[in-house]
């Protein structure tokens, strides 16, 4: 049986938690892209590109983009894996994947589109080169078992690149945190008309495993030579991992 899921700094069941984060990205679905822009500065624009470049993703490449939301990584994983790629577009969440699917055709950018959950992965072992996950790892309620599916998925020698909101340190820390629990509430209140969403955002990040402790996660779900790289002092982490 598994034991109570975090959503936020609150102890639910996982029944619970995922409906509950459902409700967040039902709400916020429609201002997540400029939330993003604004929150970030345009900062996560950057962090994608660097993903997808340590990804290392070639031409007819296979690339799996889960909680691909409004398809910023799928579109750049498309640029790098050509006509003769595959780049699969999923989420979990019907209104963010129809927000994202509708983003990147009026890009002109076709992909397939499939909703389905990172914890049961509806594809046959061994059927990509690369697994992503950008900012929807921490929403995940068996995230060991999310990990292991993308193992499962990839090919030998293929790649998982989870990038994802993690632990600052230092001096900026204090301010980082006064930001995360007064602006990030605010702006989602006047922007998107939805405050609490944005508090479990904040709250999200500070449960979800630091650094070290996702390193651990993902070799302990089956992959090798995990790496990770702070951005922005380790506000933001990307872990990238293979598969033998």
């Amino acid at each position: 049986m598994t034991g109570p899921a975090w959503f936020g700094y609150e102890r639910v069941t996982p029944d619970e938690k995922s409906r509950r984060v459902r409700g967040v990205f039902d709400s916020v679905a429609g201002k997540y892209d400029l939330m993003n822009d604004l929150m970030s500065a345009g900062l996560h624009r950057g962090w994608k590109r660097f993903a997808v470049e340590i990804a290392g993703v070639r031409p007819g490449a296979r690339v799996l983009d889960l909680a691909g939301g409004t398809g910023d990584l799928a579109r750049l994983f498309a640029q790098r894996a050509g006509a003769a790629g595959t780049v699969v577009h999923s989420d979990i969440n019907g209104a963010m994947l129809s927000a994202g699917r509708d983003k990147l055709l009026d890009r002109a950018v076709v992909l397939p589109t499939v909703q389905c959950n990172a914890e049961a992965l509806p594809f046959r072992d061994r059927s990509f080169d690369c697994v992503s996950i950008g900012f929807g790892l921490r929403n995940v309620t068996r995230k060991e078992q999310a990990l292991a599916e993308m193992a499962r998925v990839l090919v030998p020698g293929g790649i998982a690149v989870v990038l994802e909101f993690s632990r600052m340190s230092g001096p900026l820390a204090p301010l980082y945190d006064w930001y995360s629990f007064n602006v990030l509430p605010a702006l989602g209140r006047v922007v998107a008309n939805d405050a609490a969403s944005y508090r479990y955002l904040a709250e999200s990040i500070r449960v979800h495993p630091d650094q070290q402790e996702l390193k651990a996660l993902m070799e302990r779900s089956g992959f090798d030579r995990v790496e990770y790289y702070n951005l922005v002092a380790g506000a933001v982490a990307l872990h990238a991992g293979r598969v033998y």
